[in-house]
């Protein structure tokens, strides 16, 4: 009778011990690690878009990114070509002074409080370097905040500049091309041609552009 019910006690642990067995070898949150000891994954570190960067809010909760382009014409487009952008054919003078202003910074580093005590600096945050841009292209008479940006110019998506703000964070859209403190790579002012959220941002634009 002993031998019994030890010989059915050993079967039942032996049965739990082969259950058990493929939530022991599931990685994380139960996915199934490979052969070669890596977890597989359903998501890639830059599928968000902009990365996180010290003067951004954004969060890789937010629901699925969207274009930064609101569908322009080609003939709005800048081209963009190691890391410096070209100003359209065409463009209207504050549109090529405003890429030539963030052509000129591109470089700088992300310095929190940057071009706000003067539009030159040694470095910017992501306010300033948009202020900058404005101000080059005598569209802003003095640096602004990134609240303030949310309510500047008019409402809405421009035909060539949009600004993009809220109370923690703000860039921009010239010709089509993302000028941005935050994004993949170094922080600071760069172009960016990868995507980024645009939830819970404002929408601006400067009167006629």
């Amino acid at each position: 009778m002993r031998r019994t019910t030890l010989r059915v006690a050993l079967a039942c642990a032996a049965a739990l011990a082969a259950m058990a067995s493929p939530a022991l070898a599931a990685g994380n949150g139960g996915t199934p690690t490979s052969s070669g000891g890596g977890t597989s994954s359903q998501f890639s570190p830059g599928q968000f878009g902009g990365g996180l960067a010290p003067d951004s809010p954004d969060s890789v909760t937010t629901p699925a990114p969207a274009p930064i382009i609101p569908a322009p014409q080609s003939a709005h487009l800048a081209v963009l070509s190691h890391g410096t952008a070209r100003a359209p054919s065409g463009a209207p003078l504050a549109v090529r002074l405003a890429i030539r202003a963030a052509n000129h910074i591109r470089h700088r580093p992300y310095v929190w409080g940057g071009g706000h005590g003067s539009f030159r600096a040694h470095g910017y945050d992501c306010s300033g370097a948009v202020s900058y841009v404005l101000h080059s292209a005598r569209l802003l008479s003095f640096p602004e905040v990134s609240g303030a940006l949310a309510r500047w110019g008019a409402r809405g998506s421009g035909k060539w500049i949009t600004v993009y703000a809220n109370r923690g964070h703000a860039f921009m859209v010239i010709a089509g091309l993302r000028f941005d403190t935050s994004g993949q790579g170094q922080s600071g002012p760069r172009w960016r041609p990868e995507r980024r959220w645009l939830r819970g941002f404002h929408r601006r634009h400067p009167l006629g552009l």
